[in-house]
């Protein structure tokens, strides 16, 4: 199974800009795919959106993931303009982030038809910009198992309406996934608790070594579960020594 990674920090888009090529001597790497997440740049974005993405293209990124959809739009353009905004760049639409939390009287009903509602436009919108994954980056922790298993249950509904419009549907962790609920490790009990065929999982290895785990622990314990990867370090990547990126890239296909 191919993976598809974002590199996901401000500090590396400072550096790698201040060293792209401006000048026709210098050598032509080969171009490679490289996804950048853009809420790395979303202070950027905000003042000059047309300049960001069109500088992104000349960097070389080959696709975006956006972190800007509200109203049906991504930030501020409707799905086709910001569609076609990436592709004249040089890019393509790959995947996004965003979610909708269950309210406490959705988790105590058990009745989640009102989000469902929402996602069924949303993933219209997403699939109109040409979106090939939408990825949850956040929930917060539950306070029981119950509450926990409903969200799985949630999730495997929302990635089932993804595959049938032919999307896909993920969850990107942070550090606070790995704490307990009722004795129960919450980033396993969703690994273990949702459906492979319409839930993969989006690990952002910077988080996963923050909270104490190995990534690749969690590559051969649940192989196959993890389709995207954020790959970030405190600052540049391998700056903070303490991610361990070649065992990441040597396991990335377990």
């Amino acid at each position: 199974m191919r993976i598809l990674t974002f590199l996901a920090t401000v500090a590396l888009f400072a550096v790698t800009s201040c060293c792209a090529p401006n000048s026709q001597s210098q050598t032509t790497l080969p171009k490679k795919d490289i996804g950048i997440q853009l809420y790395s740049l979303r202070n950027r974005i905000k003042t000059d959106y047309a300049g960001t993405i069109a500088l992104l293209g000349e960097m070389g990124y080959t696709a975006v993931e956006a972190a800007g959809y509200g109203d049906g739009k991504f930030y501020g353009k409707t799905p086709e303009e910001f569609k076609a905004d990436v592709e004249k760049a040089g890019m393509i639409v790959l995947s996004s982030h965003t979610s909708k939390a269950l309210s406490d009287k959705e988790l105590a009903s058990k009745d989640l038809s009102e989000s469902l509602a929402w996602w069924d436009q949303c993933i219209a919108n997403h699939k109109a910009a040409g979106m090939q994954y939408i990825v949850t980056p956040w929930m917060s922790v539950p306070k029981t198992l119950v509450d926990l298993q409903t969200y799985c249950d949630y999730y495997n509904t929302i990635g089932k309406k993804c595959k049938d419009n032919g999307l896909s549907f993920g969850y990107h962790n942070h550090t606070h996934e790995f704490q307990k609920v009722e004795n129960q490790v919450m980033y396993d009990y969703m690994l273990e608790h949702t459906d492979p065929q319409y839930v993969f999982f989006q690990m952002d290895v910077y988080w996963a070594v923050r909270s104490g785990n190995s990534p690749v622990e969690y590559f051969n314990k649940y192989p196959g579960r993890f389709t995207l990867l954020h790959i970030k370090d405190q600052k540049e990547l391998g700056q903070s020594g303490m991610v361990g990126f070649d065992a990441i890239f040597n396991n990335i296909n377990t």
